[in-house]
């Protein structure tokens, strides 16, 4: 007898493998083709996207403050007090670089759409449009009827 995982595993091999329906079925259980990066991506990927989320606001505001004080540390403790010069000026650049690119990552993470799947794009003809390789394949989502990216994990 077969777990469920090994029920909602299973695998179509290359293209072309009917399952006997016709027209614009849903593939059967969770199949595994794989999917182009613009499949995934977001037709409003300029936009700026943020959520007003209480926890996440003050994880950032958290986040950058210990940023900033690290920064009073490294350059009002330890670097203006520093009797070599170079060694100031070397380690006073190298840590403003590291942070600054550090802050600049974080408020790029916040701000940018992570993205979703299209729902229902499991169809036949549109697996059949991806031009796979014999061999390759797709995770299908049985619930919503949608391809998704591996180690996705939604509709549960």
């Amino acid at each position: 007898m077969k777990s469920p995982v090994h029920r909602c595993r299973d695998v179509e091999h290359g293209r072309g493998q009917s399952t006997g329906g016709a027209g614009t079925t849903c593939l059967q259980a969770e199949q595994r083709i794989p999917i182009s990066k613009d499949v995934i991506t977001s037709s409003a990927a300029s936009a700026m996207w943020f959520i007003r989320d209480a926890c996440g606001i003050v994880c950032a505001i958290i986040t950058w403050m210990l940023v900033l004080y690290a920064e009073f540390v490294v350059l009002l403790v330890m670097l203006l007090p520093s009797k070599n010069l170079t060694y100031s000026i070397v380690n006073g650049t190298l840590f403003n670089v590291l942070a600054f690119l550090a802050l600049a990552s974080h408020l790029r993470a916040m701000c940018t759409d992570p993205g979703a799947v299209p729902k229902g794009n499991a169809t036949k003809e549109y697996i059949e449009s991806l031009q796979l390789k014999p061999g390759q394949v797709v995770y299908k989502c049985p619930k919503c009827c949608s391809i998704k990216p591996e180690r996705a994990h939604h509709c549960r």
